[in-house]
């Protein structure tokens, strides 16, 4: 009895809403990686070691996109400010409440997340925003570490502790 007034049900549902979808041609979709590959065509893509290389040599602002989590279990970059992936363009518009002041559209920005994926997407809404000099780190934290770069990590009573091979520099 229930599924006869269950299938009853969804012949109405079917019924009504063909004439509103009627001659409608379905909307073209991308994937995330569509995203990402068309991001990663209008920004600057760098490799670990031009990063550690930027980084040595001047005012740089080296941002961690990944979650609170995320940065806990795996540490950072030395250096690196946290302004997490969801808040990222408020923090950088000059006109949000939520403007930090470390982001200026000026200045050499590079980003980075996990894998390199977030960090492309961020980058190009940065170039958006008017960001001149941004970048993102490809591969992200995994290639950052594959290439034997330091990576910190937080420890609970607040010590900071340092992994990898060879430092920022090498």
């Amino acid at each position: 009895m229930w599924f006869t007034r269950w299938r009853r049900s969804l012949v109405a549902i079917d019924t009504i809403g063909q004439p509103a979808t009627e001659g409608v041609k379905p909307m073209l979709t991308k994937t995330t990686a569509h995203l990402i590959a068309e991001a990663k065509g209008r920004i600057e893509t760098l490799a670990p070691a031009a990063v550690a290389a930027e980084l040595d040599g001047g005012d740089v602002l080296l941002v961690d996109l990944r979650e609170a989590e995320e940065l806990a279990q795996h540490g950072s970059i030395s250096g690196a400010i946290h302004a997490p992936r969801g808040m990222l363009e408020f923090s950088a518009d000059p006109t949000s409440a939520y403007h930090r002041p470390e982001f200026d559209p000026g200045r050499r920005t590079i980003l980075f997340c996990a894998s390199g994926g977030r960090s492309a997407l961020a980058a190009d809404v940065l170039r958006l925003l008017g960001y001149t000099r941004v970048a993102h780190l490809d591969g992200g934290l995994t290639a950052w570490r594959e290439a034997g770069l330091t990576v910190e990590r937080k420890e609970r009573a607040g010590r900071q502790t340092s992994e990898g091979g060879r430092g920022m520099g090498s």
